[in-house]
């Protein structure tokens, strides 16, 4: 598919109001469980979008969506809150970090597509441009909390790679109503069986809500689904480590937070990361 010069910045825009989910998370929703949220963010999310596209999967692409539904949102959100809550916030971040490289071989054994050394060497570059960004000397290891972050990271690589493969045969916005319904449906029995009764939202809720079901889930999840598209896979991956790039800036202006010369340091790797990956495509 013929790319232009919007693919890229729309695209980038997904990861980057991702980054936002920590700040409006602690401000907004306090009190709220992990699953609940990432329920309640793309449930509704999902099914607002199925009301304006009135389009429902046919034939295969019920299993498809189920199964994209599920790496991409259900198993990915579940395994983030596992190692977060087992993990400091650095270290489950690096962990997390690993989805480009992840991306790069995944995308070599099932699109064929080659593995470029300035591609490994960006996602390299950008692991260690987030490490310093978010880990700190007092970090400490947990190996479940690693395995929950590195199953979260290839789930979702590998949702993002099989979008790729299988092309669905609908616009952006009806596939990402699809997996957005289909894996908050999944969502559901497990915050009913698992998660505490559900407090009742005041008006700072409700908003953090519609801004993580309107904006971070369903304009943002379309914009991704059509940047891998018509991107390259490498390209798209690279563009993540513009999530924990954007949380430390918020944490930063909105929470007063310093910002160290390591700190400072790891934007600039995460920045050259994300020009060598575009370099190797080219």
């Amino acid at each position: 598919m013929k790319t232009n010069a919007w693919d890229l910045p729309l695209t980038a825009f997904a990861p980057v109001v991702w980054g936002s989910t920590y700040l409006v998370t602690t401000q907004l929703l306090a009190g709220f469980s992990p699953i609940t949220v990432a329920m309640l963010r793309a449930l509704p999310a999902g099914l607002l979008l199925l009301a304006i596209v009135h389009q429902l999967p046919t034939g295969i692409w019920w299993l498809r969506s189920f199964v994209l539904g599920a790496l991409n949102i259900s198993i990915f959100l579940s395994m983030l809150f596992v190692a977060a809550y087992r993990l400091p916030g650095g270290v489950a971040g690096t962990v997390l970090s690993a989805q480009p490289l992840i991306i790069v071989f995944l995308a070599s054994f099932l699109l064929a597509s080659p593995v470029r050394p300035l591609a490994i060497i960006g996602a390299l570059v950008g692991m260690g441009g987030v490490a310093l960004l978010v880990l700190t000397p007092s970090a400490a290891l947990d190996a479940i909390g690693i395995a929950a972050g590195l199953a979260g990271a290839t789930s979702m690589a590998l949702g993002s790679i099989l979008a790729r493969k299988w092309r669905p045969p609908v616009s952006p916005l009806a596939f990402t109503a699809w997996q957005l319904t289909a894996g908050g449906l999944l969502l559901v029995p497990v915050a009913l069986i698992f998660e505490h009764a559900l407090p009742v939202p005041t008006a700072s809720n409700l908003l953090g809500l519609a801004w993580l079901g309107l904006i971070g889930a369903a304009l943002t999840y379309a914009l991704w689904f059509r940047g891998i598209g018509r991107l390259d896979s490498s390209v798209v991956s690279s563009l993540l480590f513009l999530s924990p790039l954007t949380a430390v800036l918020l944490g930063w202006s909105f929470l007063g937070q310093t910002l160290t010369a390591l700190q400072i340091a790891g934007i600039a790797l995460v920045i050259g990361s994300i020009w060598l990956t575009q370099r190797a495509t080219r």
